[in-house]
C-alpha cells in the first residue's frame, strides 16, 4: 500500500511526525494489519508519545497475537512508562521465540536488572535522604600529573573556569571526576535551599531568556550561548529541563550548566524536566553516558550516575517570572482548582509520580482543542485553550511558558497567544 511505503521510507529517515500521518492513512484504508499498528507504534515511540504507542501495540497483538515485534514495542512502551515487570514479561516473550535476538537478549537482561535492582533497594531502604556523598571522600582524590584540563580551586568556580570548561568540552576533553563531584555537591546545596516553585523578579526592559530541551546536544548549547551571549548577571537565563538524554553530550551540557549554577545562582535557574529521572536516564542514554566516562575504578566504587539522579531530584519543578508568567517543562493539570499555592506545597524530593501535580508539571501538554483528553504520553494530560485561560484567570497570570515538544521552529505560539512552546534542541530524533 502506498501511505505505508511512505511511512516506511519517512521513518528510515527519522521523520516520525510524518511517518505517523502515513501509517494513519494506512490504517484507515484497511484497519486489519497488524503490521501499521506495530510500525507507527515504533514512531511513536520515537516520539516519546508512550501512551499511544502502548495502545497500538496492543491493537496490533488483538488484531495479531503471534506478532512479535508488538511484544517488543509493548515492552518498551511499558519500560518508558516504569512499568518493569510488565515489560519484563514482554521481552521475555520476544526471547523465547527469538532467542538469537540479541538486541531483545540485551533489553530483557536490562529490564531483569533493573526489576530485581528495584526489589532490593526497597528491602534495604533505610534512609531515603542518605545521600551518595556520604561515602565519598572528594578531598582525598587525587589529580593525575598529567591532567591538563580546568581546575577548581577550594572547589570554588569561577567564571574563568567555566570559560575553560566550554572549551574543554568543546574539544571533546574531560572534566576530571574530583571537579565533577564538587560541581554536583555544590549544586545540589543550591537546590536543596531552593523551593519547587522558584519567584523570579526581572525588571522592566531588562532581558530573560528561557531555553527549552537541550537533550545532550553540547554543540547547539553553545551554539545558543554564541548567540545569545554567556549567561551572566546581566544575561540570566532559564534552562526549563530535559537537559540530558539522546544526545551524545549529556554529561557535558549538564555539567556546564550546573557549573552556571554554582557561578550565578541567582540569575541562572533551571527547572526539572520528565527526562530528569533514573527511568528515563537508564532508558534514553544518561546513565550509560555518565559509566562509560566515569567509570568505577577499584578505588572509587560510587556511581556517579547515582548522585545525578539525587541532584536532579532537588531541581525546582516550576518559576514563575513576575508574578505573571509561569514557567514548567510539561503543561497544566488535570484540576482546575491548581493554584501556584499547591506547587509551592508539592515534596518533589523523589522520582516523578504517575499521577497529581508533580507528574503532570513534568509530563502534559497543550492540545487545540477544548477541553481534557488521554495523555498521548501515558502519564500527564493534554489540555485545551479553555483550561488554560481558566488556570490563568485563577492565578493571575497572563501566560505560559513550556517546552517538552519538539518544534520546528523552536518554538510555538498556542491558545490564543497564552501558551508557548520552546524547544531547544535542533535536528532532533
Amino acid at each position: 500500500m502506498r501511505a505505508a511505503r511512505a511511512a516506511r521510507a519517512l521513518q528510515s529517515k527519522e521523520d516520525y511526525n510524518q511517518a505517523i500521518t502515513f501509517y494513519t492513512q494506512a490504517i484507515d484504508l484497511d484497519p486489519t494489519v497488524a503490521a501499521y499498528y506495530g510500525n507507527r507504534s515504533f514512531a511513536y515511540l520515537r516520539t516519546e508519545c508512550f501512551g499511544y504507542a502502548l495502545a497500538d501495540a496492543n491493537k496490533a497483538l488483538e488484531i495479531d497475537p503471534k506478532y512479535i515485534k508488538a511484544y517488543y514495542r509493548r515492552a518498551s512502551s511499558y519500560m518508558a512508562l516504569g512499568k518493569f515487570k510488565l515489560a519484563l514479561k514482554d521481552f521475555e516473550t520476544v526471547t523465547k521465540v527469538h532467542p538469537s535476538d540479541k538486541d531483545a537478549k540485551a533489553k530483557y537482561t536490562e529490564c531483569n536488572k533493573i526489576v530485581k535492582r528495584i526489589a532490593f533497594e526497597k528491602a534495604i531502604a533505610v534512609d531515603d535522604h542518605k545521600s551518595v556523598l556520604d561515602s565519598i571522600d572528594i578531598e582525598t582524590m587525587a589529580i593525575d600529573d598529567d591532567y591538563d584540563g580546568p581546575k577548581l580551586e577550594d572547589g570554588v568556580v569561577t567564571l574563568q573556569f567555566v570559560k575553560d570548561l566550554l572549551k574543554t568540552f568543546k574539544e571533546q576533553k574531560k572534566l576530571h571526576r574530583k571537579y565533577a563531584y564538587q560541581i554536583l555537591l555544590r549544586v545540589r546545596e543550591i537546590f536543596m535551599k531552593q523551593p519547587s516553585l522558584v519567584d523570579i523578579t526581572i525588571p522592566d526592559g531588562k532581558k530573560f531568556t528561557v531555553c527549552g530541551d537541550i537533550h545532550g546536544q553540547y554543540y547547539d548549547l553553545l551554539n545558543i550561548f554564541e548567540l545569545n551571549g554567556i549567561p551572566s548577571e546581566s544575561n540570566p537565563y532559564l534552562f526549563n529541563g530535559d537537559f540530558v538524554d539522546r544526545g551524545s553530550f549529556s554529561v557535558e551540557c549538564i555539567l556546564v550548566l550546573f557549573s552556571f549554577k554554582v557561578l550565578y545562582p541567582d540569575h541562572f535557574y533551571m527547572a526539572r524536566g520528565n527526562h530528569e529521572s533514573a527511568t528515563m536516564n537508564q532508558m534514553y542514554g544518561f546513565e550509560g553516558e555518565v559509566k562509560s566516562k566515569y567509570p568505577l575504578t577499584i578505588t572509587f566504587t560510587a556511581q556517579m550516575a547515582d548522585l545525578f539522579t539525587e541532584v536532579f531530584n532537588w531541581l525546582p519543578l516550576a518559576h514563575c517570572i513576575n508574578n505573571k508568567i509561569l514557567v514548567m517543562h510539561g503543561g497544566l493539570f488535570r484540576d482546575d482548582n491548581v493554584t501556584l499555592d499547591d506547587i509551592r506545597k508539592v515534596d518533589r524530593h523523589r522520582q516523578p509520580p504517575e499521577e497529581g501535580v508533580m507528574c503532570e508539571l513534568l509530563w502534559s501538554d497543550p492540545q487545540p482543542q477544548c477541553g481534557r483528553s488521554q495523555s498521548k504520553r501515558g502519564v500527564g494530560t493534554q489540555f485545551g485553550p479553555d483550561v488554560t485561560k481558566r488556570f490563568l484567570q485563577k492565578n493571575k497570570l497572563d501566560y505560559i511558558i513550556r517546552s517538552h515538544e519538539v518544534k520546528n521552529d523552536g518554538y510555538e505560539v498556542s491558545h490564543d497567544g497564552k501558551c508557548i512552546t520552546v524547544f531547544s534542541a535542533p535536528n532532533y530524533w
